[in-house]
């Protein structure tokens, strides 16, 4: 007889002669605390009110002044990295992310996911009785496995959480976004033309999903993980937060930037002594500026403004909607950031950012054609590096660097039931780090992470906690040595002591110069010591090789952009023959697991069944901003090619019989740029149409079969625009440059077989 694994109860003949037993599950202790942990993304130091910004926040400043502001609190410079060690409480090197999630090196160092020996919160959590829910930004699986074939279990599911809905890569649209609920695709529920924005939509599913738990097991305690897709570009928000802040930043970053560090000096948010760093290279005085530059550079920092200005309105709806289910006073919520404001906008700021990925230099004289798509679902924009640097006020660098304008970020923490009166609204200088965080929560949760999990052994919590600094202003800090390494930049804070090293790709790691910074003295960096101490830098940089050994940062590597391409192996979503093959329904297809066509020369050939009426999309990738569509309009093949708003578009010259048919478009490369399409219907040449710019990145958002999920590529038609028909398959070869060659000699000797 087969008998449950665990059974300590007894068994006799019969029932009277037999003791019951039930395996209870894991119940949190009473009066645990519900914790709401709320990630904002590429938010600088000082872009949140209560920090010095103008920027409208007043819901995340009203939740500073019944909780804590935390001056001295620190993240990796990028955004994976942050995320693995505030879900974990370990260096985010330790568990296997280095760098984003969307790439893979074969160390240790970089899994592209969390390792099974590092336990997530939501893991500790539910293990301890909680539900875990999480809406918004994952970013920590590897991005070629984020498709709807899996595997699934670095998803949020996989890693503790009970509920998911959002965004598994590292931006997306906010009209038009790229949707998970738990472990499968969606689509919004609703159009930006019906008042859709993704903001909006994550509050409304956390709320539903909160209202589930509490609502039939009010028993039970609540994690929630709320990371936004804001502030990330691209910067999109509806158009009432767009006019509202028209005009409002053309006095230009210098003048913004001293209004800002004057309000931090007077709100203790920086020290009195504190010097405003100078602008960052590249950065140039608002008043030198032409007039074009200034009207765009004013426009892209509005769409910012508005973008968090919005994102904060729904942080006071989630904030009513915990105080109506009654759960608000024992809720220990914080919101942080997860690395400084972002350098990626570049000198000018960027209408599409993927213009940038493709080499196109966009002009500010070039941009304002389209000034008033700023901010809409037209656009894909990020702000120049003087409102980046701006926004990390008062100082230098930005997001990817270990200075502290990448690392040095907001936190506040609201508890009502577990933060004194006479505490509330006060600050907090003490260094911390985000590491941290983890520890803290275990600790007033009175939860443990465990040294095995599921049988695993666990790489020990490296974090501290602070929450004794919560109940005292006075107490020292738990943290007083920490390391920071990103794409060979690197770091270490040692007591009030920094040395950091600013990495430039290719340059020599053993001879390239090391800064040295008294903190106590100097918070923004501005006077170097590295000249009058050099034996205690010295010393902080051998200690810096000590942490890096402990915690698995090496080997050290600078590579980045090389690292993004498709990897064609086994057990891959990208097939070693680069040949794709497609058999709708399927669900929208990620961009790092589809069909690289970017750049490349391809054949699409699709077999249809169709009626003389059937039109509609065969494929399309991208989005309005950006894409290739082939479709079939009026029974005609068609290709739009949309190159950042420039449409190129070839239609058959002949129509796509009823009944059975094949249809296929070759795409090949030309001299440069350039590039050439080739229709043809039943075998039969069929039109061609020259391309004069190829897109060798075209979007963050993938591919879909059958339909255009999504912004609609084309403007010959309203999106989705599914086929009526019937795609048998559609297939999508990846093709050499000899490859490429070779096929169109066989295809022109089939032709002449005809």
């Amino acid at each position: 007889m087969t008998r449950p694994a665990r059974f300590e109860g007894t068994i006799g003949r019969t029932v009277a002669e037999s003791t019951p037993w039930w395996d209870e599950p894991p119940t949190a202790a009473e009066g645990s605390p519900d914790v709401v942990v709320i990630l904002l993304d590429d938010t600088g130091f000082a872009q949140l009110g209560c920090f010095g910004s103008e920027i409208d926040t007043p819901n995340i400043d009203a939740l500073a002044s019944g909780g804590l502001r935390f001056t001295n609190f620190h993240v990796t410079p990028l955004c994976s990295p942050t995320r693995a060690a505030l879900m974990t409480g370990r260096a985010n090197h330790a568990v296997g992310m280095r760098s984003v999630s969307n790439f893979r090196t074969g160390f240790p160092n970089q899994l592209g996911h969390i390792s099974p020996h590092a336990t997530t919160m939501a893991e500790v959590f539910r293990e301890a009785g909680y539900a875990t829910l999480c809406t918004g930004k994952w970013h920590l699986a590897p991005i070629e496995q984020c498709s709807a074939a899996g595997p699934f279990d670095q998803w949020p599911l996989g890693r503790g959480f009970d509920r998911f809905y959002g965004f598994l890569d590292g931006e997306t649209d906010q009209f038009h976004p790229d949707l998970v609920s738990d472990n499968h695709m969606v689509e919004p529920p609703a159009t930006p033309d019906e008042g859709y924005h993704l903001s909006e939509d994550l509050v409304d599913r956390a709320l539903a999903m909160y209202s589930d738990s509490v609502g039939i097991r009010p028993d039970r305690p609540v994690f929630l993980y709320l990371p936004f897709g804001a502030t990330h570009a691209p910067h999109q928000a509806p158009a009432a937060y767009m006019e509202k802040y028209r005009g409002r930043f053309d006095d230009g970053w210098d003048a913004v930037r001293d209004r800002w560090f004057a309000r931090q000096v007077e709100m203790g948010i920086v020290p009195a002594h504190t010097r405003l760093a100078p602008r960052n290279p590249g950065v140039e005085a608002w008043a030198d500026l032409p007039e074009v530059q200034r009207r765009l550079a004013a426009r892209l920092q509005e769409a910012f403004a508005a973008f968090l200005d919005h994102t904060d309105t729904q942080i006071g709806r989630l904030v009513d909607g915990l105080r109506r289910l009654g759960r608000l006073d024992n809720t220990v919520l914080m919101v942080l950031a997860d690395n400084g404001a972002s350098q990626e906008g570049g000198p000018y700021g960027v209408m599409h950012e993927m213009k940038f990925f493709n080499g196109i230099l966009e002009t500010p004289e070039q941009a304002v054609a389209r000034i008033d798509d700023i901010g809409g679902p037209n656009s894909h924009t990020n702000y120049p590096w003087g409102w980046a640097q701006a926004g990390n006020t008062p100082f230098r660098w930005y997001k990817q660097n270990t200075h502290e304008g990448g690392v040095h970020v907001p936190l506040v923490v609201h508890w009502p039931s577990g933060i004194a009166e006479d505490q509330r609204g006060s600050l907090r200088d003490q260094f911390v780090h985000v590491s941290d965080i983890a520890p803290t929560l275990y600790d007033l949760a009175s939860v443990e992470a465990p040294a095995v999990f599921h049988g695993v052994e666990q790489i020990p919590v490296s974090g501290r906690s602070f929450s004794e600094i919560i109940d005292d202003a006075s107490a020292p800090a738990a943290n007083t040595l920490q390391y920071f390494e990103n794409g060979g930049s690197r770091a270490l804070v040692a007591g009030e002591w920094k040395a950091v090293c600013r990495h430039v790709p290719g340059a020599d790691f053993d001879t390239e110069a090391w800064e040295l910074y008294d903190l106590s003295a100097d918070p923004s960096e501005c006077v170097d010591h590295a000249a009058d101490q050099p034996e205690r830098l010295e010393r902080l940089k051998d200690l810096w090789w000590e942490e890096a050994e402990r915690h698995g940062v090496l080997p050290l590597d600078d590579r980045t952009f090389e690292l993004f391409g498709a990897r064609f192996r086994d057990r891959s979503p990208h097939p070693a023959d680069r040949r794709y093959v497609y058999r709708p329904p399927m669900s929208p297809i990620p961009a790092q697991a589809a069909a690289q066509i970017g750049g490349r020369n391809f054949d699409l050939t699709a077999r249809l069944e169709r009626d003389a009426s059937d039109d509609g999309v065969l494929f399309a990738t991208g989005t309005a901003n950006a894409g290739i569509s082939v479709f079939v309009l009026n029974g005609h093949l068609h290709v739009d090619y949309n190159a950042f708003f420039d449409h190129t578009i070839a239609v058959s010259t002949i129509p796509v019989p009823a009944g059975s048919s094949t249809v296929s478009v070759a795409f090949r490369r030309g001299a440069g740029s350039t590039g050439r399409i080739d229709l043809r219907v039943d075998d039969h040449e069929a039109g061609s149409v020259e391309i004069p710019f190829i897109m060798r990145v075209i979007s963050s958002v993938g591919a879909s079969v059958g339909r255009d999920a999504g912004s609609a590529v084309s403007t010959l038609y309203s999106g989705p625009f599914a086929f009526t028909g019937v795609i048998d398959e559609l297939e999508i070869r990846l093709l050499s440059r000899r490859d490429a060659e070779t096929a169109d000699a066989e295809a022109r000797a089939e032709m002449g077989r005809q």
